[in-house]
């Protein structure tokens, strides 16, 4: 006798939803960082409204190699790094795990800093304390069994937390609507050029792109009945380029019409508080705090899963040795940002360095990856995404030369 099958509730029909869209929330969440907030409210501040247009480009083709991650995990049994390294060889997969893993390690102490930094000016408390109490509690959540599930959960908890802060903080502004409209046309204001390239490669980001195949490939492990396409990715990437927009609109209506500059993301929580009080400043040091915390985990998992696939662990957020390489990563970015209060600027150099070498050709892997009928089957690139991915190559290639440029001969 065939058991009877649960009643699909709405509450249930949500649950689903929300574990489906998961690995586009965490990706969301990883990159929204504290250095994407500085850059965000820079651009606001000394350029008002006018390269809100970026945003969409920059999303766009996040949501194209997102997606395209996202259906080689779907597509195939084995990690990203596997097939990269079936098709290429060893170095290429070795190589790019060890790359992505150092990029992430040297860049931790930012997200330190931030998290400290956020509730040490909302407590007027020093930073180093806090710094302390919440990599303990991220390295704490190693220790549960099922790591993927609490990863999901406290993502989804802080990406809930940014959206109302900055929402709060965009209703407080009062923003101009004929500004933010105009703000959509292209148009790159004179001296914006920096700031223009700065943002579109940490907006655009194929490092935590490539991380949704890992992720997608965790949810399946977990719920193998669940149906999976790779649009689950949008909504993910949709609320990164929100969070985006509203903070450079906040920034735009409050610091751009009164010329206040700002340097760092805390700049702008000050500049809120004689304008509009405690409270608002409040709301956006919540933000930072979320922005900071949620990217100190999730940049360390993905350093620590892509290292552990690289040298043979597996990719899987179950696998002891993964658990061990992204704790490796929360303690370095910890004890940088208590020794020296910042990233050193040698550090910050060779993190680059790397990363101009190792990013176009993580794209142009997953890209040519994506489209072998071989290994992709139905899930292959469609002639649409093969175009739009090409242009994102093409885009990458020029960021990096830019990079190289500014690096080495400036």
């Amino acid at each position: 006798m065939q058991e009877p099958q649960a009643a699909v509730t709405p509450a249930s029909r949500y649950r689903t939803w929300l574990q489906a869209i998961g690995p586009g929330l965490i990706t969301a969440a990883l990159v929204f960082g504290p250095s994407k907030i500085t850059i965000t409210s820079m651009m606001g501040a000394r350029y008002g409204y006018d390269l809100l247009w970026l945003v969409a480009v920059a999303i766009f083709f996040m949501i194209v190699f997102a997606t395209m991650a996202a259906r080689v995990g779907i597509a195939t049994s084995e990690s990203l790094l596997t097939t990269i390294g079936r098709k290429w060889g060893n170095a290429a997969r070795i190589g790019i795990g060890v790359g992505v893993f150092f990029v992430c390690a040297s860049f931790q102490a930012g997200n330190s800093i931030g998290t400290g930094i956020a509730v040490a000016e909302a407590t007027n408390t020093s930073p180093v304390i806090w710094i302390v109490v919440f990599n303990i509690l991220a390295i704490g959540m190693l220790f549960f069994r099922t790591f993927y599930n609490m990863l999901q959960k406290v993502m989804i908890a802080l990406i809930a937390l940014m959206l109302v802060a900055f929402m709060a903080t965009f209703v407080l502004s009062k923003p101009s609507l004929s500004g933010m409209a105009g703000g959509f046309v292209p148009s790159i204001p004179a001296g914006s050029e920096q700031l223009l390239i700065a943002f579109m490669a940490s907006c655009f980001s194929i490092v935590g792109a490539i991380y949704q195949s890992y992720l997608v490939q965790e949810r399946k492990r977990i719920s193998p009945e669940a149906k999976q396409t790779g649009r689950e990715t949008y909504p993910g990437m949709i609320i990164l380029g929100l969070l985006s927009a509203i903070v450079m609109v906040c920034s735009a209506a409050v610091l751009n019409t009164k010329g206040i500059p700002v340097n760092t993301a805390t700049d702008m929580a000050r500049a809120l508080e004689p304008i509009f009080g405690n409270y608002a400043s409040a709301l956006f040091l919540s933000g930072l705090f979320g922005a900071s915390f949620s990217s100190l985990i999730g940049n360390a998992s993905l350093g620590g899963t892509l290292l552990g696939d690289a040298l043979g662990y597996g990719g899987q957020l179950q696998s002891s040795m993964v658990r061990v390489f992204i704790g490796v990563i929360m303690l370095v970015g910890a004890v940088i940002a208590v020794i020296f209060g910042k990233l050193p600027l040698e550090v910050i150099v060779l993190a680059q360095a790397v990363t101009i070498f190792i990013v176009p050709f993580i794209g142009i892997a997953l890209y040519l990856t994506a489209n072998d009928g071989k290994i992709m089957g139905p899930y292959k690139n469609t002639l649409f995404i093969k175009i739009a991915g090409a242009a994102g190559l093409i885009i990458m290639l020029l960021l990096a030369a830019s990079n190289v440029k500014t690096l080495f001969f400036s």
